[in-house]
C-alpha cells in the first residue's frame, strides 16, 4: 500500500517539525496513510526539494511547501 501523503523534510528543520504534526493530524482525521522522507538521504531529493522543505505531496502530486495549511491538506485528502 502506497502512502497518500509524503512529508519531505530534514533533521533539525523547525518548519518540518510543525508540518509533521499537521500532517499527522490531517491524515488521522481523513484515515489516510502517510510517511516522512529525509531529503538529505537521497541526492535526487536534495536537488528537487532542498530549498523548499518541508514539502508535502498528496497522491504523488505537490500539495504545499514551507508552511503547511492543515485545513487545506484535509480538504485535499477529502477531494481526492
Amino acid at each position: 500500500m502506497q502512502e497518500r501523503v509524503v512529508l519531505y523534510g530534514r533533521v533539525g528543520c523547525h518548519l518540518c517539525e510543525v508540518a509533521r504534526e499537521q500532517v499527522r493530524r490531517a491524515c488521522a482525521a481523513a484515515g489516510a496513510s502517510w510517511r516522512e522522507q529525509d531529503v538529505d538521504a537521497d541526492p535526487e531529493l536534495v536537488a528537487r526539494y532542498s530549498d523548499l522543505v518541508p514539502v508535502v505531496t498528496v497522491d504523488g502530486r505537490h500539495h504545499a511547501h514551507w508552511r503547511i495549511d492543515e485545513a487545506e491538506l484535509r480538504a485535499a485528502l477529502d477531494a481526492r
